[in-house]
């Protein structure tokens, strides 16, 4: 008899991917231009032209048994010290190159650590709104998943929460900034307190909990916000990056996880890595795409779309009427539901052709999730549906 679990979670796609092949489904029936699809964090600015000329590069001048052959299970060494040296350069850090795991996007990344990191019996903590394949990832990985909420005005870490919620069993708290759903950026102060806590906790149950920081949206930051490197700021910390967003390249998989070398024990959780890499079958990333990241690093996309994109939703759906949660980066916008239940909200917004996806999905309740890495005249396009759908409820 197959597996029942992974027959549920194969048969019954993620609420965004659903919502994204009904789209599809129904641009066919009806046109692309009336299908206003909000649904997937699937960047729509090309990539900075770095990247196909490194690659052209590549492929015309490196022997093809090279470029197209195995690298070192845990990644080619050059490439990873050329992360490290950009790294400790743009952060002020000190991260070593033997302490990074080239992964196949961030997805392998929170796997991999997750079971580097789980033994029978751990919990691992996330903080709501959240990326719903956590849930997935850290189940199965055998640990228990545990939610808090963030404070609900701010979206920032709620410390009086978190702390109700970590115990002797808790392995690790995972955190993601600028977060996914929200694009919400934890600010210095939050994370100096979330890291207090985790140190008073460490010394009161004997034993590291890490701080594991999921970061494809690090360099999606807006008005020169900067981005707090975790192991900055926490000894035990892993640090899960792909290259996916700020590059444009999320069908290429490529990504890394970084051991924080202040890490105690930091040599063995990176072995820890390294057999989770093997035992799940990630290693040895693509070859061609991690060549191609030492000439890419510090680039990015055209993030000034994003950002017009972003002012452009949040001053138009503000002065409709809708309560918008005000986005630091990334490309989402969290929308209140004009009723308590999003998921029904987000099939009447169907009607207008609109696909948006309720917060369920995210952990919590009453909101949705509008991704904005599209053509801005689709934006500008939906906006008198957003009208429409906004009177319909101030109709009834």
């Amino acid at each position: 008899m197959y597996n029942k679990k992974m027959y549920q979670l194969g048969s019954n796609p993620s609420a965004i991917r659903d919502l994204f092949e009904y789209g599809k489904k129904r641009k066919q029936e009806i046109g692309d231009d009336a299908v206003f699809d909000f649904s997937l964090g699937n960047p729509s600015v090309p990539s900075p032209s770095i990247v196909n000329e490194t690659l052209i590069d590549l492929i015309t001048n490196t022997d093809s048994c090279m470029l197209h052959g195995y690298t070192s299970a845990v990644g080619d060494l050059k490439v990873r010290e050329s992360i490290a040296e950009y790294l400790n350069k743009t952060y002020h850090t000190s991260v070593n190159s033997n302490l990074i795991y080239l992964t196949v996007g961030a997805a392998a990344s929170l796997t991999i650590s997750f079971n580097a990191l789980v033994n029978p019996g751990d919990e691992i903590v996330v903080i709501s709104p959240f990326f719903p394949e956590y849930k997935v990832f850290i189940e199965k990985s055998g640990a228990k998943l545990v939610i808090t909420e963030s404070n609900q005005e701010t979206f920032m870490p709620d410390i009086d929460e978190i702390k109700k919620c970590i115990n002797k069993n808790t392995k690790a708290l995972l955190i993601n900034y600028p977060n996914n759903p929200t694009g919400v950026m934890i600010d210095e102060e939050s994370l100096k307190a979330l890291c207090k806590l985790l140190k008073e906790k460490e010394i009161e149950y004997h034993h590291p909990i890490y701080l594991i920081s999921d970061e494809p949206y690090r360099e999606l930051l807006y008005n020169n916000k900067p981005y707090l490197f975790v192991t900055n700021y926490y000894d035990n910390s892993l640090v899960c990056y792909s290259f996916s967003k700020s590059l444009s390249l999320p069908g290429e998989r490529i990504g890394y996880i970084l051991v924080n070398p202040r890490c105690l024990n930091a040599e063995e959780v990176y072995f820890a890595v390294c057999g989770a890499g093997r035992s799940l079958g990630f290693v040895c990333a693509p070859a061609l795409f991690q060549y191609m990241i030492p000439n890419c690093l510090g680039y990015t996309s055209d993030l000034s779309i994003y950002e017009t994109n972003r002012d452009i939703l949040y001053h138009e759906l503000s002065s409709i009427g809708y309560e918008v949660v005000k986005p630091d980066g990334a490309f989402y916008l969290f929308v209140k539901a004009l009723e308590k239940d999003a998921v029904k909200f987000c099939e009447n917004a169907k009607k207008f052709e609109l696909l948006l996806v309720p917060s369920d999905s995210f952990g919590c309740s009453g909101y949705i999730r509008i991704s904005y890495c599209v053509d801005t005249s689709m934006i500008k396009r939906s906006l008198s549906s957003f009208k429409a759908l906004y009177d319909s409820y101030k109709e009834v």
